[in-house]
């Protein structure tokens, strides 16, 4: 391997997008090309990992390169390499704010640079915002599976750091959104795409840069700080606290059902027959017996599991398969002066990219969310776990909150949204045993929050 190959075979698994942790190593390969020359130079690589399990990942991986350390950057260091004029710096680009420019740049003058090609969107699809050209960008230290750019108060570029042939869902759904002036997402301002080695493959996408939202909460946020709220007030229930975030979970479960309803009307949609409900059951009762395997606790119900699943299979409601978000959930949304805007309509990152564009049920994306009340709830019993008090309340606020976005849903989407759903109930516990296998590999100490939902999934009559 080169000198950079081993810089970044040691770099990378330490960076909270990669997500290969716990996957043995069988090798790695790496190449690149400059992006833009200047000082600093910046440099985008294509970093193919190899497991012994089989599987391969792609990883992005853009460098800014100087000749001296710069020490405002040290933990933005990647790694240093030695040259015929002495050693070079390497640093990654997204945390380098002179090295942010440049995508921009590209973006508005439509470039074609190696194997990378920029596509301004449309000027109907920007809602009056523009490519704020010459700006430097703002990492968002909060990112997970990408990494994000804040471009003033305009703009954000949004690159996916794991890559797959084809167009990403996030830049597919809202390039589809954007004649429908729907108040719920943010404009598309144009995606960058990267010819895969394989000239037989699809252009994997890059990224994608869209109107920013200034002044905006997320609701994770809003939500947590209305169940402190209710922890600080030991005589109060949900519904008497000052914080109470009813009110927001019911508009919220309109907004959702309006970007459903969007999102029906300009991409291909169709009824499922009786092999998708039989289908979607095993592939549950599947990733079931994979997570038993990372997760033990899962075993004692993996029995009601099983059952959940079945009724899902035999259930006779209808469903009208489309595009969905795919991972939503109280993190995907922001909260702005006039309403909820839903963001990053890319699916959940550790499936593959043909998955997360096939048709599915609006019914995942609402299991996500009451989910995510459940997590929001529960996140503070971690410190606590034997409160039963603390218990009893995260309950409480729970389930005042999966009710009213459950109504905000069904009186917007003009539908019945039963609790009692096999179909929603099987969705939610796909969810919980998904969370499960994460909380296990990543914060094991958050284990407890996902199992809990799959005790009461599986024992509720």
């Amino acid at each position: 391997m080169s000198a950079l190959t081993d810089i970044l075979a040691d770099w990378i698994p330490n960076q909270r997008w990669f997500g290969g942790k716990g996957r043995h190593w069988a090798g790695v390969t790496e190449e690149g090309f400059f992006l833009d020359q200047s000082d600093p130079a910046l440099s985008v690589h294509r970093v193919r990992i190899r497991y012994t399990d089989g599987g391969t990942d792609t990883y992005l991986v853009p460098l800014s390169w100087r000749d001296a350390p710069a020490d405002e950057l040290a933990n933005a260091f990647v790694g240093a390499v030695s040259g015929a004029h002495g050693s070079n710096y390497a640093y990654d680009a997204m945390r380098d704010r002179d090295s942010t420019v440049p995508w921009l740049t590209h973006l508005v003058a439509a470039s074609t640079v190696g194997p990378m090609h920029f596509h301004p969107a449309g000027s109907s699809s920007s809602g009056g915002a523009h490519i704020p050209e010459g700006l430097p960008g703002d990492v968002i230290s909060t990112e997970q599976s990408n990494t994000s750019l804040v471009y003033g108060e305009s703009a954000i570029l949004k690159l996916f750091r794991r890559l797959e042939p084809g167009l990403n869902p996030d830049v597919e759904v809202h390039d589809a959104l954007r004649g429908t002036e729907n108040p719920h997402i943010a404009p598309l301002l144009g995606y960058i795409e990267v010819n895969d080695p394989d000239p037989a493959q699809e252009p994997a996408t890059v990224a994608m840069l869209q109107a920013f939202v200034p002044n905006a909460s997320d609701g994770w946020r809003l939500a947590t700080s209305s169940v402190r709220d209710l922890y600080a007030e030991a005589d109060l229930h949900a519904d008497e606290v000052g914080g109470d975030f009813a009110g927001e979970s019911e508009r919220l479960g309109e907004a959702t059902a309006s970007v459903h309803a969007d999102l029906a009307r300009v991409l291909p949609t169709e009824p499922a027959d009786r092999d998708w409900y039989t289908t979607t059951a095993e592939q549950m009762t599947a990733r079931l017996e994979a997570a038993v395997e990372v997760v033990p606790d899962l075993a004692e119900h993996a029995d009601g599991l099983r059952a959940l699943y079945a009724a899902a299979a035999a259930s006779d409601e209808p469903v009208v398969r489309q595009r969905v978000h795919g991972d939503l959930h109280l993190g995907q949304v922001l909260r702005t002066t006039t309403g909820w805007i839903v963001l990053d309509f890319e699916g959940e990152p550790a499936r593959p990219l043909a998955s997360r564009r096939q048709l599915d049920t609006p019914l995942r994306d609402v299991a996500g969310m009451l989910r995510s009340f459940d997590y929001a709830a529960r996140h503070m019993l971690v410190e606590q776990p034997g409160d039963p008090q603390r218990a009893y309340r995260a309950q409480e606020w729970a389930e005042r909150n999966r009710h009213a976005f459950r109504a905000g849903y069904a009186a917007a989407a003009g539908v019945g949204l039963d609790a009692a759903s096999p179909l929603l109930r099987a969705f939610e516990a796909d969810k919980a045993v998904y969370e499960c296998v994460y909380e296990a590999r990543n914060r094991p100490h958050w284990l407890m929050i996902p199992l809990q939902s799959v005790s009461r999934l599986t024992t509720t009559d």
